[in-house]
């Protein structure tokens, strides 16, 4: 296992071995989990790459696509568009609304073959994460397929894949009135802390919730979970979110992985006080990937309790925002890697770790990259933990917030390179006309800025601040509507970004019992963020930033290097018909702040932007070079996760159209032939 020890400037070299170095394997030449036109992960594959080798929709024939049907969520009162489906054995199975239903689908109408939703419990009305759910979990049971969900009141379920029904035998009997007498696990009973099976867990000690699917690693079912938003936290008190596995054909609890190392424990060393007993989060709230033949699945986590100050947490803070390598037999640590020690920026990890098979002079590696808000892609040998290349703890900044400790260091990538901004200068700023950009510096000199990992500002601070901004911010780098892509027959990850700045005001948590009411009994930080946050305007609302506002990088895994980038879309008509750039040869800026949901197939990187007034778009992309090769009017806007896959000799493109599914595929013969007699 690899151990990052913090050594500023220093590169990382120790190196724990729990097995023997890795012997060269084969590059993949198709992913498991997509072949034969399946899609059976979240992410197509348990590496998480969205590749699927199929190729009958390609450059030559992507401008005939057309709606093939769409699948409309209104009467499951969906409203985000954040569930990719999954295709398996002629079936698209996903979760709608804020209930979180499990829908089956028939993939070639998209009319609705059965569904299925969790009784009612005060555990769900008071969820945080109700409409987050992104999708599925598949496994078999004795030869049949078993569908897993996690709903927002945290219990799993599984059903029969053909018939909707719960799992005979999964789980034991809920004492709450609705629920089956089988195919149910509380998961709050595995957890350690006392609850109620309707209420849960007392709001004084805590909340714990899910946005995403678990996953199924060999037999066992591997369960995430996801905490309140941190925007508005005040209080210190909450569960850790910690890591649970479950039997997949029994729902029997097999064992849990504590993400708050408590005394004796790996890591207890990082928290500095008592106050771990109390403090909480840590969740996984982004999707797993697993490496099967291995029995390995990856975890990224959070920051812990609370998002913008630690000061009552004093130290590194492991587990929080690493990078976790667990045996999916007993759920010990592999390995780990953190990225953001004592994390107070809301880094929090948003996306699954991708998992390839790279070739690095002629030896067949295999590595996992975990790409983040802070624009680094962390890479490392997946069975070993050890770095592909150097990670460096370079200073940064101190906190001038009273109570507050930062890390002395954070660790730095020597490769790949930052894929977008990184801190802030008076070089990122728009620079359409010299006069905008003085009008940027004017408005940015009430404001700290700095390098990454550019530390809070309090109110009423010393530099006379109205706060520091750091950079990437809230939605900046990559984040959860912006999952990468790769491609494992080449090694090429594709990687969607934003530039975008944040900031918090803290000021003395006593204050907050007059703006938001804490459960009694809680304790509030010495400093609490104000209600609300920020991000900077520019100058006659315009993009602060010169362009590209975000963009796709592709970069070779079996290098390190960056191969091409393009905007994500194309300039919107706010730009072009700007006054102050009337005149002006402005460049492909980019539509604005989105990012691309993305796929990748044998012949191409397909993925959604817009132009104009706000046009959707349907783009295809030559995977090498980055050349636009075909685009077409799409539906409506896409957003998360995108699929495909081929049903019936025929292949589609899956879209999250707000509520919607829309299904994209090339004309259909027969109907033509039908239509012309």
């Amino acid at each position: 296992m690899f151990v990052n020890s913090k050594v500023p400037a220093v590169v990382r070299v120790l190196v724990l071995f729990s097995g023997c170095a890795a012997a060269p394997l084969a590059v993949a030449q198709q992913s498991p989990g997509t072949q034969d036109g399946e899609w059976h992960f979240l992410g197509g594959d348990s590496h998480h790459t969205r590749y699927s080798p199929l190729e009958q929709i390609n450059a030559a024939n992507f401008e005939d696509l057309e709606e093939a049907w769409v699948w409309d969520g209104a009467s499951f009162n969906a409203a985000s568009g954040r569930s990719t489906p999954s295709y398996i054995d002629g079936v698209l199975y996903t979760v709608a609304g804020p209930r979180r239903h499990v829908v089956a689908i028939d993939p070639a109408t998209g009319e609705t073959i059965w569904s299925y939703r969790e009784p009612n419990t005060f555990r769900y009305e008071y969820s945080m994460r109700k409409d987050y759910g992104k999708g599925i979990a598949y496994g078999e049971v004795d030869g049949r397929g078993v569908i897993y969900i996690i709903s927002p009141a945290f219990f799993l379920t599984a059903l029969d894949a053909k018939t909707g029904e719960p799992l005979e035998g999964f789980g034991k009997k809920v004492p709450i009135e609705g629920f089956p007498e089988t195919g149910v696990v509380d998961l709050l009973a595995d957890l350690g802390h006392e609850f109620d099976p309707y209420h849960g867990i007392s709001l004084e000690r805590g909340y714990i919730t899910s946005s995403s699917p678990p996953i199924v690693v060999g037999d066992v079912v591997v369960v995430g979970n996801s905490a309140e938003q941190g925007y508005n936290q005040s209080r210190i008190e909450n569960v850790p979110g910690d890591i649970l596995g479950y039997d997949k054909r029994t729902g029997e609890f097999l064992w849990k992985f504590n993400v708050l190392p408590g005394p004796g424990e790996y890591g207890h060393e990082t928290w500095e006080n008592d106050n771990w007993k109390i403090v909480g989060d840590i969740s996984s709230w982004a999707p797993l990937s697993a490496d099967q033949e291995r029995g390995i699945v990856y975890v990224p986590t959070n920051g812990a309790t609370i998002d913008f100050y630690g000061g009552h947490r004093p130290g590194d803070n492991l587990f929080s925002t690493t990078l976790l390598a667990l045996d999916v037999k007993t759920g010990k640590r592999v390995w780990h890697f953190q990225m953001v020690h004592h994390d107070i920026w809301n880094y929090d990890t948003p996306t699954a770790p991708v998992l390839l098979d790279v070739n690095m002079d002629g030896r067949t590696v295999p590595i996992v990259v975990q790409v983040t808000k802070q624009s680094f892609a962390y890479t490392f040998n997946r069975e070993t933990g050890e770095p592909i290349w150097p990670i460096e703890e370079r200073p940064v900044p101190a906190s001038l917030i009273p109570g507050e400790k930062l890390s002395e260091t954070q660790p730095f990538p020597t490769k790949p390179a930052p894929y977008d901004i990184q801190g802030l200068t008076h070089d990122d700023l728009i620079d359409f006309t010299p006069e905008l950009r003085q009008r940027m510096i004017e408005i940015l000199e009430e404001y700290q800025i700095g390098p990454l990992f550019n530390p809070p500002l309090h109110r009423d601070n010393d530099l006379g601040k109205k706060a520091a901004l750091w950079c990437p911010g809230d939605i900046g780098g990559v984040n959860i509507d912006g999952p990468a892509a790769a491609d494992p027959t080449t090694g090429i990850l594709y990687v969607t970004s934003r530039k975008h700045c944040s900031y918090r005001i803290p000021a003395p948590g006593a204050e907050r019992d007059a703006l938001i009411e804490a459960p009694t009994g809680t304790t509030l930080a010495q400093y609490v963020v104000l209600p609300g946050y920020g991000a900077v305007q520019g100058p006659d609302g315009l993009n602060m930033f010169k362009p590209p506002y975000s963009r796709i990088t592709a970069i070779d895994m079996n290098t390190g290097e960056h191969l091409w980038w393009i905007p994500v879309g194309e300039t919107s008509d706010r730009v072009k018909n700007h006054p102050a750039l009337q005149g002006k040869n402005i460049p492909n800026t980019g539509f604005g702040t989105e990012v691309a949901p993305m796929v990748v197939t044998k012949t191409l990187l397909v993925y959604a932007g817009s132009g104009g007034p706000g046009t959707p778009y349907l783009y295809a992309v030559d995977k090498a070079t980055g050349e636009q090769l075909a685009r077409i009017d799409a539906p409506a806007k896409s957003s998360y996760g995108m699929m495909t896959y081929m049903h019936e000799g025929r292949q589609y493109i899956m879209l999250q159209t707000g509520p919607k599914l829309t299904a994209m595929a090339l004309p259909d013969e027969d109907e033509e032939e039908d239509e012309a007699h």
